[in-house]
Formats: structure tokens, C-alpha cells, sequence
């Protein structure tokens, strides 16, 4: 499968990770959609490199959309995980000044 094939799956397989992640989603639709291109991209690649698994050859193939569904759902983890939008809460009204 081609990298235009990846970048199109990984369009999907952004959105789907999105709805698959617990919790507030305030990254936005494009970087999303980047983010899930990213990890459609990675996934492949790990999955054809690192795992020696060459079953990835069709777009409507399921092991191709769960590799890069994925993909996408770690790297919007790590998005989440660095910028501090993983749920943590934080103090505000009266017991903020202790």
C-alpha cells in the first residue's frame, strides 16, 4: 500500500482514535486529522519493520485499518499526555492559595 493510501486511511483512523480516547478533545479536526496521519504512517511502518508483518497490502483489509487506528490512538495519547490534556484537574476557587 502506497503513502497516499496511508495518508487517506490515516484521515479515518485519526477521527476513529479520537472517539475511541476518553476525556475532553480540544486539539481540533485538523490536527487531529494530522495526528491521525502520523500515526497511520508510524503504525505501518512498525508494524512492517519492526513486526515483519507483510499482510498490510489492501485498503479495506482490517489488520490495515486496526494498525492505523492504532497508531493514531498512541500518538493522540502522547499529544494528550505532553500538552496536559489528560483529564488532571486543577485547583481553582477557595483552595487555589493553599
Amino acid at each position: 500500500m502506497g503513502v497516499i493510501a496511508w495518508i487517506v486511511l490515516g484521515l479515518g483512523a485519526g477521527l476513529l482514535a479520537n472517539m475511541i480516547i476518553p476525556g475532553k478533545r480540544s486539539q481540533g479536526l485538523i490536527l487531529t486529522c494530522l495526528i491521525g496521519i502520523a500515526g497511520a504512517l508510524g503504525g505501518g511502518w512498525a508494524a512492517t519493520k519492526l513486526f515483519h508483518i507483510h499482510s498490510l497490502q489492501g485498503f479495506f483489509n482490517l489488520s490495515t485499518w486496526l494498525t492505523a487506528i492504532a497508531g493514531a490512538a498512541v500518538l493522540l495519547l502522547a499529544y494528550h499526555l505532553i500538552s496536559g490534556q489528560s483529564g488532571g484537574s486543577r485547583r481553582s476557587g477557595r483552595f487555589a492559595h493553599r
